[in-house]
């Protein structure tokens, strides 16, 4: 491993490589931290991996502390909690460690440090970012351990609002980690279910970006590039956990994802949102069940995209129905239920998911522009299996 070890310097400061994680206190330290506070989710802070890891930090000299209370889905709450948390403890800097939950809550707390207006005021919606006071925010370290979101390198939150049972965008340029850890030791511990999971969270991102019809060629063959490693190392990454070399490499397709989607996203997203807001299912999940369903309501607008990433890929039809084809093949090797009734989701609030899809922030660089229902279709067929 290496030849896997390298620090880069995109989109942010990047640390790549097996055992990396003894760093951590160096990189705080190089963000001027004295006092971080280290946020994770309860799972996580657990086991031994964050014990480690504080009593590197203090053993450095650093006053650190851990924050633990977020849910799968991180609610607008678990933020502000963590917040008074931080302020409590005269932390100066935030760890954001863990999977892209924690990630995201971490990075909602460093915005939210020195902020005097209410969290749901930085909505990525219109210009509300620049109600941020940019001098309140904190600096952040990212320290992923599932391969899927990408939120380390990200410059967004996904945070659920509990009042209103809807996931909301926060959203600042400078959340974007000043310093990220990837270190696929790290990984190795990660259930093959789990590794499916955000596995395919990964490919969702680097799809639909690739698919998005804005114009940023850069982040459409990082695109590209990130669902060729998905193909190659997703497999082994699930199939045999202690691959490191499969699991560096789903990390930086993780990474790849993240900054691939500042092109956008589109109705995966735009549906797996509210679907996880309303039914707390796991949002990469949920993208790997609602990919297909998308990929084909999309088909008339990405057929040749879709025959240049049949040709990349190296895939046996260079077409829509090679890469759905594909598609349907990887979730059956990893075991991904193919509907969402599998799942639990019933069919209860098919209106209100459509109506709240089209609404979503996401679905604003969706292929096709759908109406709620054309996307309660969708999720109806994704809910039955009916392709």
């Amino acid at each position: 491993m290496q030849a896997y070890r390298m620090n880069w310097n995109y989109p942010t400061s990047v640390r790549v490589g097996a055992g990396r994680i003894a760093e951590l206190a160096d990189a705080c330290k190089q963000l001027g931290m004295q006092a971080p506070l280290l946020v994770t989710d309860p799972g996580l802070a657990a086991l031994p991996i964050i014990d480690s890891a504080l009593k590197q930090c203090r053993d450095a000299g650093l006053n650190a502390d851990v924050f633990s209370s977020i849910k799968g889905n991180p609610t607008g709450q678990n933020v502000m909690d963590g917040v008074v948390v931080y302020r409590v403890g005269h932390h100066d800097g935030v760890i954001a460690f863990g999977g892209g939950s924690a990630l995201d809550a971490a990075k909602a707390i460093a915005l939210m440090a020195g902020q005097d207006r209410p969290l749901w005021d930085f909505e990525d919606i219109g210009d509300n970012h620049l109600r941020v006071n940019v001098a309140g925010m904190a600096p952040v370290v990212a320290v992923p351990t599932t391969a899927g979101t990408g939120s380390e390198v990200g410059r967004a939150s996904v945070i659920t609002d509990g009042e209103a049972h809807i996931k909301r965008i926060i959203f600042h340029a400078r959340m974007l980690p000043a310093l990220v850890i990837l270190d696929p030791e790290l990984t190795v511990g990660l259930p093959p279910r789990i590794t499916a999971a955000t596995g395919m969270d990964a490919l969702s991102h680097n799809l639909e970006a690739y698919c998005s019809p804005v114009f940023h060629p850069m982040a459409e063959g990082i695109a590209l590039e990130g669902m060729r490693l998905v193909k190659e190392y997703l497999p082994r990454a699930t199939a045999q956990g202690d691959d490191l070399e499969a699991r560096l490499e789903m990390l930086v397709a993780s990474s790849m994802g993240a900054t691939a989607f500042q092109r956008g996203l589109g109705g995966m997203h735009a549906l797996a949102h509210p679907l996880g807001a309303l039914y707390d299912a796991h949002h990469g999940t949920l993208n790997a069940i609602l990919m297909p369903y998308v990929l084909q309501a999309n088909r008339s607008s990405i057929e040749p995209q879709m025959e240049r990433l049949g040709r990349y890929l190296d895939l046996p039809r260079h077409d829509f129905t090679g890469v759905l084809d594909w598609v349907l093949e990887l979730r059956s090797e990893l075991d991904i239920a193919h509907n969402l009734a599998e799942i639990g989701i019933d069919d209860l609030q098919i209106e209100r998911v459509g109506q709240m899809a089209v609404e979503d922030a996401t679905a604003g660089t969706n292929p096709i522009q759908f109406d709620a229902g054309q996307y309660s279709a969708i999720f109806t067929r994704a809910l039955h299996g009916q392709l």
